[in-house]
């Protein structure tokens, strides 16, 4: 008669991430926010931070390496830190000037179009606007190109109004969070009108998705 295999089953192995880096705690050292990962692992896991900076663990690092190699890299990971900081102060000022404009552009004296452009300026979904808008106001929704290469949603339909409510309170609608969050702040959006004039090109209509 065969043998039965009794062995026990490989179980799988638990990796912990850094909540700053996305690095496994021993590589920290080596990423551009490696001061912030300090802080970080220190107050959620003190038993590893003491294992991979505490004197005895630095100066074991250190010790394989000249004076000089110290030095430079004491730099380059000052340096990366600095670039770092920057890019993240740039982007935290370019989204605070961000803003979503949304425009009720007259088609003729009874009917509408929409515009919303800006959006992707929030790290929002495109598409998956378009689709929310589509389905919350039943009516044809689409991403185009304005003639200045800019993103927008047209809505077939005077929603301006309709959206603004989303906007101001996008958790009374899971959906409508699950989209937006809570990204746009409520003063980082406006409604313009945009008048039909006489003899001018009229706004282009909406594809149809039905």
């Amino acid at each position: 008669m065969a043998s039965t295999s009794t062995s026990t089953p490989l179980q799988p192995c638990t990796v912990l991430y850094c909540a700053v880096c996305s690095f496994p705690p021993e590589y920290c050292e080596f990423s551009s926010k490696s001061s912030k990962c300090k802080e970080w692992l220190e107050d959620a896991h003190p038993d590893l931070f003491k294992k991979y900076y505490s004197e005895d663990a630095l100066e074991d690092k250190m010790s394989a390496l000249t004076v000089e190699q110290r030095e430079q890299l004491d730099k380059d990971l000052a340096k990366k830190e600095r670039k770092e900081e920057a890019k993240a102060e740039k982007e935290k000022a370019k989204l605070a000037a961000a803003k979503v404009i949304i425009t009720r552009i007259e088609r003729n004296k009874r009917k509408y179009v929409t515009s919303v452009k800006g959006l992707e300026l929030f790290d929002i979904d495109l598409k998956k606007a378009s689709k929310y808008f589509a389905t919350r106001f039943a009516a044809a929704a689409s991403v185009t190109k304005t003639p200045q290469g800019d993103d927008e949603i047209l809505i077939q339909g005077d929603v301006a109004y309709d959206i603004e409510e989303i906007f101001e309170d996008p958790e009374e609608d899971k959906k409508a969070f699950a989209v937006f969050g809570s990204k746009i702040g409520e003063d980082q959006y406006e409604t313009v009108e945009q008048k039909l004039k006489k003899k001018s090109a009229q706004p282009p209509e909406v594809p149809s998705q039905f």
